[in-house]
């Protein structure tokens, strides 16, 4: 790829905007479509045919809005912020693999803008840039609850990011290599899904937590922070934000299918019925469909599952993901030091490694169990509690608290104020 024409290279990078933005207009109407059928309602169907258009509607109308900027916000770095988040998003795109070498124009290229030896790391690095945007901008604000939602942002990122990068550790191991086509390759057979399906579970629930989705939207939490980090943002640059978490969606989805779903490689053995399957563009079609499914994950977990509170999204993934993360690389290096060595086959490896895991799964479940029990037997009982505590809930304050008045509060109409009194009071004395 490094040989290829310059138009040629050009041409790519364009056919990659175009497939993120196009997926990102089709994702939003398919959202609102698929919650508005879980929800018993129509959705969009008034702009376009079945309301298709409604996400271009809706980009027209963002950039008509009125652009407005908080007295206290740091413009600089205010206006810079939506940029820094949304840019990373499109980067990471560059070394997904979207199918085989085809020929464009008489010259053989793969579909994919750029490979090397270490693609996925490539990745993981600009999708932790997307966080700066959103850091930035709930500090540039100027305002409480934005400068709030990026700190959960900041901390929501550093746990699940840790989880996300643990879980990939597996797919290096094995495909032995760090390079998005080699992990392809490496899947012509099995699906790292079946394989490694520890490592897909931990990296589906680390991506949704990564993309600040529902149910882990904490930064942008409107039933605590209003909006969250862009609160205070309008306009393009509320788009951008938009944007970014669109197509942040589409590249995880993208990386998931490359990791687990044998990337642009034909599903249900489709390969073997039809043997041109796999080769020229129509391993773009299996791509497409593929991220989709990860897509149709997402609407679903949004339309099914309530916000968590931040404390349990945290303990989380301290607690449970990223110590299940180490556990499952541990096993999994010592299954292939095993195979290895006794030259077992993919069948007994296999099933080594699914009795090896039912039992973990069985220690952490019969632990978490005990340290329930020994928690409820060291609560005090309800007779111990003060009144002011509800059985089974939370302290609440004493009902009779009285609230002063807020010294904000302007004067009503016609009535005197205190310096009003106060000259009336020396009059009559």
């Amino acid at each position: 790829m490094n040989n290829e024409p310059l138009w040629l290279i050009i041409a790519k990078v364009l056919g990659v905007f175009v497939f993120l933005v196009v997926m990102t207009l089709v994702t939003i109407v398919l959202e609102r479509k698929v919650v508005g059928r879980m929800q018993h309602r129509p959705g969009p169907n008034r702009v376009g045919p079945l309301g298709s258009l409604q996400s271009l509607a809706d980009g027209l109308k963002l950039a008509f809005k009125e652009d407005i900027m908080p007295k206290m916000a740091d413009k600089a770095v205010y206006f810079i912020a939506p940029v820094i988040a949304c840019i990373p998003a499109f980067m990471a795109f560059a070394v997904i693999p979207l199918g085989p070498e085809v020929s464009i124009f008489g010259h053989r290229t793969a579909l994919q803008l750029t490979d090397f030896s270490v693609s996925v790391l490539y990745v993981l690095a600009c999708s932790s840039l997307g966080v700066y945007g959103i850091v930035l901008a709930g500090w540039a604000s100027g305002s409480t609850y934005p400068l709030l939602g990026a700190l959960r942002s900041a901390a929501q990122m550093i746990s699940y990011e840790i989880s996300m990068g643990l879980s990939i550790v597996a797919v290096f191991l094995s495909a032995g290599s760090l390079s998005t086509s080699d992990i392809v390759d490496a899947q012509k057979q099995w699906w790292f899904v079946v394989t490694l399906a520890p490592s897909f579970v931990i990296y589906a629930i680390s991506a949704v937590g990564e993309t600040n989705r529902a149910p882990f939207d904490l930064p942008e939490a409107e039933s605590e922070l209003v909006g969250g980090f862009h609160t205070e943002y309008s306009s393009l640059k509320f788009a951008l934000f938009f944007l970014a978490e669109y197509i942040n969606m589409v590249t995880v989805s993208a990386l998931c299918t490359t990791l687990f779903l044998g990337g642009w490689r034909a599903p249900f053995g489709i390969g073997t019925l039809w043997p041109g399957a796999n080769e020229g563009w129509i391993p773009v079609l299996w791509f497409t469909i593929k991220v989709f499914a990860c897509l149709f994950v997402f609407i679903w977990l949004r339309g099914t599952l309530p916000r968590l509170r931040y404390d349990q999204f945290m303990q989380f993934g301290w607690k449970v993901l990223v110590p299940a993360s180490l556990a499952w690389i541990v096993v999994l290096s010592g299954i292939r030091t095993l195979s290895a060595e006794y030259a077992m086959d993919r069948t007994r490896t296999l099933t080594i490694a699914g009795v090896v895991l039912f039992a973990v799964l069985a220690v952490l479940f019969i632990g978490a169990e005990i340290l329930e029990r020994r928690r409820a037997a060291a609560a005090p009982p309800e007779s111990a509690l003060p009144e002011t505590h509800e059985p089974g809930g939370f302290p609440i304050p004493p009902m009779d608290l009285v609230v002063p008045p807020s010294p904000r509060l302007k004067t009503a109409v016609g009535a005197p104020d205190s310096s009003d009194r106060a000259d009336q009071s020396d009059r009559e004395g």
